[in-house]
Formats: structure tokens, sequence, C-alpha cells
């Protein structure tokens, strides 16, 4: 393709030399043939149909390497072939009369034929695309052409036609028909170019056709007007030949585009219709000083108001349009402005809506509260039901809201599943409108019938409150009233953010302790409740602050379960635990330590990781899986089916599950047919009292009941029982004489370092039975503390 451009490309620019140079011969004679006589008058009708004969060949050869344009400039083809032949004819004629040539009239069938090719010519014009464009702009853009049309045909009726019809030695009817012809190629040329759409026929080279049809016409009329028949001689030499050097200009210009060097387009077709405005004003000014009013001029009145009343239709249009556009803009920018302040799946208005109300309210400093409404375990509805479902929860939730918010409330959607409504007025009273709420909440909602709570926290503005204040007193509320159990509402007052802020503050310094490996292991041993020898040992945390010394895990385990930093926690304990049961295996043997245990949080187990990082860390220390036991809380267990799929994957390996804190849970039995547990561990709360002799058997008897049917069930199921929280002797005879041979507690042994379970194991393979101190410096916590989280 690009070959064939740059051959066409020297073939366009040979044509546009050859026409040139024919219409500079034809000059030259001219001048000499004014100036000599020389030769016969009749060699000046030579020129037109040799320039045309190579316009023709050049357009030609543009069809055959332009198929896209290719309708367009066929149509150009015919139409300047069909006057070269009128003209050659009319050259032939010419030369047949010689004694006639100054007054002799064009043949008819000369002038039929360039006639046709000028009507061909308009017709082609006429089928080049305009911009694409309906209704309205359709209407609009076919007034401008036909003003534009009109103006600037009426000034070259009235400066070209009308005085070459009036002259005193007119041209021929055929003449004067086809230099009018030429003016309606020019104007229909230059209106067309100013609304064609880009498409392959080139701006440029119409502007080429207008100016080849245009230009010799205009010369023409001018010099017949002028000179009379005289001026027949150079029209015919020099000013006609100048028509094909314009049409190898457009052809040149249109291989050019092709090309891809298509000049860009110049945006005046929206001041055509002004120009042509301007220019039918020209003969009226005329008139206007002092011109002849005879029929051109009355033509050209007619014509100016026929384009007035035009342009009256195209204003009227325009101001429809302008009124219809302003339309669509008002109720765009409402719309916009309605999805900039509004939540897109509620409906209820946004953030940003929120904090300008309150804005406004607090600047005129009418009385204001605000209640923040966080939905209860959300997410869990998301991840077992899909958030579809959970979406539509949500909508139903934010109806709720608007119903119970009243007139006096502004209901919106802070963002996820937290909602807030902010009451004005004196009469208002917050904390009946939590009520409503969540005795509305009480019911099930939605289309698929769901129960969901919620957490409130309420905040009223007092004096110097701003937009963040109330809505972090708000916030701190509500974080309490989730502390509290959740579905309920709390109140801020003040102070109630400092146990909350240092809680954070916990938080933000857990992620440094983990990264300055300030967490050490310890670990609680369990013994065997006959010859208090060792039989396990269950692994704790603890927390060496550079500034607080020692802290214990009651402190830090429930922020790093609001954090999630109890998975990297709970990844250390584990590898730590799993590398050093793999040491005192190796040093001591496989019968002096059965297995080493450590506490597992739902968190946890909801990670998808948690099972490769279980695999890893026994891969990495060598531990066999049956040593390890994992800690289990009931709670956790009831998480839901991703914690009952790591379970079971984790039974598959062979690890071994403990059920942990027996008995204090609501499904205690079912979970023991549903949980693949290996051990249960009696919760302290059912060893305390167990001891108590005070002369009542039957009394006694109900203190031992949960022990005693406990130790039956775990039996009758194949599962070991582990005594939690023993802390004395009576407790430990009572606890064997109802069967038991575990267990664990402060009595037994407290928790203490790994070198203090190593010299106790070493103790033990020496003969003797008694417990190791405590290791010195190390802080010891109640037992029950130790169960709140992962890691402890």
């Amino acid at each position: 393709m690009v070959t064939a451009g740059r051959s066409a490309g020297w073939d366009a620019r040979r044509y546009v030399q050859a026409a040139a140079l024919v219409a500079a011969v034809g000059t030259v004679w001219c001048v000499a043939y004014l100036r000599t006589g020389v030769t016969t008058e009749a060699i000046a009708y030579i020129f037109v149909p040799v320039g045309g004969a190579i316009a023709t060949a050049s357009l030609y050869q543009l069809t055959r390497g332009n198929p896209a344009a290719g309708r367009f400039w066929r149509g150009v083809l015919l139409a300047i072939g069909s006057i070269t032949v009128g003209y050659a004819w009319l050259a032939v004629d010419m030369f047949a009369h010689l004694d006639e040539v100054r007054t002799r009239d064009m043949p008819l069938p000369a002038a039929a034929c360039a006639a046709a090719g000028f009507l061909i010519a308009i017709w082609s014009l006429a089928r080049v695309p305009v911009v694409a464009a309906g209704g309205v702009e359709r209407w609009r853009m076919v007034l401008d052409r036909m003003i534009t049309f009109l103006g600037c045909a009426a000034v070259l009726w009235y400066l070209g036609l009308a005085p070459m019809l009036s002259a005193r030695e007119p041209l021929s009817r055929q003449a004067t028909v086809l230099v009018g012809l030429g003016f309606l190629v020019a104007v229909g040329a230059a209106t067309k170019v100013s609304y064609i759409a880009g498409g392959p026929v080139d701006r440029v080279a119409i502007r080429f056709i207008a100016a080849a049809g245009g230009v010799p016409a205009a010369v023409v009329s001018v010099l017949s007007v002028q000179f009379g028949l005289v001026a027949s001689v150079p029209a015919q030499a020099i000013v006609m030949p100048l028509a094909p050097v314009f049409i190898t200009l457009g052809v040149a210009a249109q291989v050019r585009a092709d090309r891809g060097l298509r000049l860009p387009p110049a945006r005046v077709g929206a001041l055509l219709p002004y120009l042509a405005m301007l220019l039918v004003d020209v003969p009226l000014i005329a008139v206007a000083f002092g011109a002849p009013l005879r029929w051109p001029a009355r033509v050209v009145l007619v014509t100016a108001v026929v384009v007035t009343a035009l342009v009256m239709v195209r204003q009227y249009l325009a101001n429809r349009e302008n009124a219809r556009l302003l339309r669509n803009s008002r109720v765009q920018e409402e719309r916009l402005q309605y999805e900039v302040s509004h939540d897109g799946l509620t409906g209820l208005g946004n953030r940003a809506l929120f904090r300008e109300r309150l804005t406004t309210v607090l600047a005129t400093g009418r009385p204001v509260s605000v209640l923040l409404i966080d939905l209860d375990d959300f997410k869990a509805v998301n991840d077992l039901l899909g958030h579809g479902v959970g979406d539509r929860l949500l909508v139903s939730a934010a109806q709720l809201l608007e119903a119970e918010a009243g007139n006096w409330g502004l209901p919106v959607r802070v963002g996820g599943d937290e909602f807030a409504v902010m009451l004005t007025g004196a009469g208002v009273d917050a904390e009946a409108v939590a009520e409503r709420l969540l005795t509305a909440l009480s019911q099930p909602i939605s289309e698929h019938r769901l129960l969901v709570q919620a957490s409130i926290g309420i905040a009223t503005a007092g004096p110097g409150s701003t937009v963040d204040s109330i809505l972090r007193n708000a916030d701190l509320a509500m974080y309490a009233a989730k502390q509290r159990g959740k579905a309920g509402f709390v109140r801020y007052v003040d102070g109630m953010g400092e146990p909350v802020l240092a809680h954070m503050q916990v938080g933000g310094e857990l992620r440094r302790a983990l990264d300055n490996d300030e967490f050490r292991v310890v670990y609680q041993p369990i013994v065997r409740l006959d010859d208090n020898r060792l039989a396990g040992v269950e692994a704790l945390v603890r927390w060496h602050h550079p500034a607080r010394g020692v802290v214990g895990p009651g402190e830090f385990i429930p922020a790093a379960e609001r954090t999630g930093l109890i998975v990297p926690l709970g990844r250390f304990v584990l590898r730590e635990t799993c590398r050093q049961a793999a040491a005192w295996l190796a040093e001591f043997g496989p019968d002096a330590l059965k297995e080493t245990a450590l506490n597992v949080s739902a968190r946890q187990l909801h990670d998808p990781d948690f099972v490769a990082d279980v695999a890893a860390a026994l891969a990495d220390s060598g531990l066999p899986c049956e040593r390890l036991v994992l800690e289990v809380t009931e709670s956790a267990v009831l998480r839901g089916q991703q914690v009952s799929r790591t379970l079971y994957e984790l039974d598959r390996m062979g690890v071994r599950l403990a059920l942990d804190d027996f008995g204090t849970g609501e499904s205690s039995l079912s979970l023991l047919r549903a949980f693949p547990a290996a051990i249960v561990k009696l919760d302290k709360s059912f060893v305390d009292g167990i001891e108590i002799d005070d002369g009542q058997p039957a009394a006694a008897d109900a203190r031992q009941a949960v022990a005693r049917a406990v130790l039956q069930l775990a039996h009758a199921l194949g599962l070991d029982t582990v005594a939690e929280g023993i802390e004395s002797a009576e407790q430990v005879a009572a606890l064997r004489e109802l069967g038991y041979t575990l267990g664990q507690g402060f009595h037994l042994a407290e928790p203490m370092t790994a070198d203090g379970v190593s010299r106790r194991l070493a103790s033990e393979r020496e003969g003797a039975a008694a417990p190791v101190p405590v290791a010195a410096g190390l802080q010891v916590v109640d037992d029950r503390a130790l169960k709140d989280g992962a890691a402890g």
C-alpha cells in the first residue's frame, strides 16, 4: 500500500505539472495572438479539452487506487470526461467554421455534454456523506446548508450571471448556462466541505473541485461583461484551462490524504450561515446606495427574505435545542449531586451528606444526637450466604432505619454494614429511637427472613463539639456496646475512650513486638495424678515488654485477635513449640513426654493457610504428628464450615485435637459426636469445690456430678480426659477417686521455661518426682486467663 501510494503521488504531481503546462502554453499563445494576430482564433479552443484530457487521466488513475473514495471520484471522472468531450466537440466545430469563430455559438450537442458533466459533478458532491446527525441537529444542519447555499448563490447571481444577461454583447445561452452550472458546482462544493464528517473524501480535494467550477466561471462572467465577445479568446485560452489544473490539484490532495498526510479540519461550518447572511446583504446595500432596482435585484430581495425566514427557523430550533440541553444539564447535575451524596445500594445518604448536614446543624446551635449502628456478625452472612443475600439484607436494614428514624432523623449508610442516624430537635429521645431500632431488628428482615442484631453508639453534641468529635464519640460508644455483648446500645460518657485507646495502643505495639522478637513461650506441665510425673505440657506465650516487663496474655491476646496479629503470633508459638518438643523427644526419648499442646483461636482456624502452617512446622522440626495437640474451645468449633473443614484436615494428618473448657458451652454433648476430638479437658469451674466435704453426701455428689459425667462420657467415646485448674491436694484426691488420671494447675506445676521443663524431665529420669520451682523472673498468671486466646 505504501509503494502504491508513492507511485500514485508521483503520477498525481506529473498530471498537475502537465495541466499547468497546458494553461501556461495557452496563456503565452493568447498574449502572442492578441499582440500579433498570427494564427487563427480557433486555436484558443484547443487548450480546454487538452487540459480536460489530462485531468480525466489523473482521475482515472486515482479511482483505480482508492476504492474507499471511489464513488465520488468516479462521478467526478465521468463529469470531467463529459465536459471534456463537450469542449472537444466545440473545438472541432470551431476549426470547421474558421470564418465564424467569434460569432458562432456552442453546438447544442457539445453544450449538452458539458452541461451533463456539470450536473454529474453536482450529483457526486451531493452524495458525499456529511456529519452524522439526527433529530433537531439534522434539521439545523439542513437549514445551515440552505442558508449558505442561497446566500452564496444570490451574490453570484447578482454579481455574475445577471450582468452577463444584460451585457452589451451577451454570451450565448449555452455559455451562460454552463457558467451558471459552474457557479452551482462552486457553491455546492464550498457548502459541502464544511459538513464532511472526515470520511474517505478529503476536504482540501473538494475545495479544489469548488475552485475548478467557481474561479473560471467568475472570471469568464467578468470578462464577458467588460469586453463582450472579444473576451472569448482569453477565456478559452487562459481562464478555462485553470479548471483542469484545479482538478489535478484536487487529485494530488486526495492522494496525499490517502498516504496519511490529511490536514486537520478547520471549524468554519458554524460560521458559514452568518457569512451567507452578510453576502446576501451585499446586493441590498448596493441598492440602498443607488443601484437600480431591476429584476436581478428583486430576485436577490426575495432570496434575502427566504434566507431571513430560514435564519428565524434555525434560531427557533437552536433555542429549543439549547433549552433541552439546559434541562438535560440540570437533570444530569442533580443526578450527579444525588449520586455523590447518596449510597448506590440502599438509596440512603452517604458519609459526605451526613457530614455536610451535621456541620450545618452544629453551626445553627440546635441540639443534635448521632446514633452509629453496626450490624453484628454481618460478615458471616456474606461468607455463608453470599454477597447478594448480604446486599439485600443491607437494603432491608436501610428501609427499617428510614421507618424508625421518623421526620426528625436523617439515616445514612456510613460504609459496609455501618449506618448512622442524625437526630435533631429538643424533644427527640435518642435512646428511645435506639430501643425502637433494636426492637425492630429483633424480628427477621429481608426476603430471606434473616435475624440480624446491631450494636448502637449514641453521642450528643455539647459545647464546642465538632463533626469529627461527635462521630468519634459515637464510634467509641458503639465499640463499648460490642464489648458488652452486642445487640445493645451505649451512650457516650467522658473518659469512655481511654481504655479503648489503651487497647488500640497495645495493638499497635504488638506488630513491633513481633518484629523485635519480644515474645517467649513457656510451658505448663500436664501431670499424672497418681505419681506427679510429666505426661505432657501446654504451651503458653508471654510478652517480654522492654518497659513494662512480662505482660500476661490477658492484656494482649484480645488486641491480637482484633487486629488479626493473632495469626502470625500463633504461627510463632506453633513453630517454637514443635521445635522444642522435637528437642525434648531427641534428648529424653519417646516415653518422657507423650504430647505437647497449644491453644488455637477461631481466627487462626479461619486462616486458609493454617493447615499448611501446621504441616510445615511439623516437617521442619521433625516432630511426629501424634505428639502435637491443638486445643480448641467449644465457641471456636461452632464458627462455621471453614473451621470444621480445617479441624477434620488436621485430624486426618494425625494431629490430636483437644476440646478445651469442656462443659461450659451449650452444645458440649453434640460436639463430642461432630468434632474429631481425642482429648476432653474438664473446665476449672467444675473442679472448684469438688473437694469440699460438708458432711452432706447429696451435696457432695451434686458438686461432683458434672466431673463424673464428663469422665464417663469420655470413656464411652474412647477419649482421654484432663482436669484443669487444680489448686489443692484435696482436689487431686477427689479427682483421683472419680477416676481422673491427668491434670494441670498451679498446685501441680506452675508455667515454666523450656529449661525448667528440661530440668524436671531430667529429674524424673533420675527417679525424682518433685516439681521444679518456677523460673526466676517468670510472672505467674491464673490458668483461666491463659485460655483467652490462641497463643495464651
